[in-house]
């Protein structure tokens, strides 16, 4: 097995002590320890991609697992966001809505041959997510106001819907294949 696919494991990995940190309060510092994991994990994925690319080192695996494993980071720290009342579960539904049609698209596509590679909207969103889960976990561990953290997960929820809108009109083909 080769190092970014290790470090897709990783990250998988660290979903499940990034959650228990972010949702057991009981922890002195919990908060602070969700941030670390959740970067750390943030970091891993970057680093994954830059080595695969770089070292020729692209496997099936890691074209599965790699954006299962974000998805899963991403998904996870919004379902406790919601779970804890620091995100609007409107806003959360779409996210995890835009992330399902954009897979099955993807699967959809790949049944057929076809990659579709990710595209700057994607990429918007990708950094649209991170930085608003980043930002509900620095105000929520500063006491600032939680709305202001909720505006953040609504604005990558925009930047969301709209990469999964230009996906499903780019690729609408496969969707009407699909019938």
């Amino acid at each position: 097995m080769n190092t970014p696919n290790k470090l897709t494991i990783l990250r998988v990995i660290m979903v499940p002590f990034f959650m228990l940190f972010l949702l057991v309060d009981k922890i002195p510092g919990h908060m602070i320890f969700a941030l670390a994991l959740f970067i750390l994990a943030s970091i891993t994925d970057l680093i994954d991609g830059k080595l695969a690319r770089k070292y020729n080192q692209i496997t099936n695996f890691g074209k599965l697992m790699d954006p299962l494993a974000d998805k899963l980071l991403v998904t996870s720290a919004l379902i406790c966001f919601v779970a804890t009342g620091l995100a609007d579960v409107w806003a959360v539904f779409l996210i995890i809505a835009r992330e399902f049609l954009v897979t099955s698209i993807r699967l959809i596509a790949a049944g057929s041959g076809k990659v579709i590679p990710a595209n700057i909207w994607g990429k918007i969103k990708t950094n649209s997510q991170i930085i608003a889960i980043v930002a509900v976990m620095v105000f929520s561990y500063f006491s600032l106001p939680a709305y202001i953290g909720s505006i953040c997960v609504w604005i990558s929820a925009v930047f969301t819907v709209i990469s999964g809108v230009q996906y499903a009109f780019t690729y609408r083909e496969y969707l009407s294949a699909a019938n």
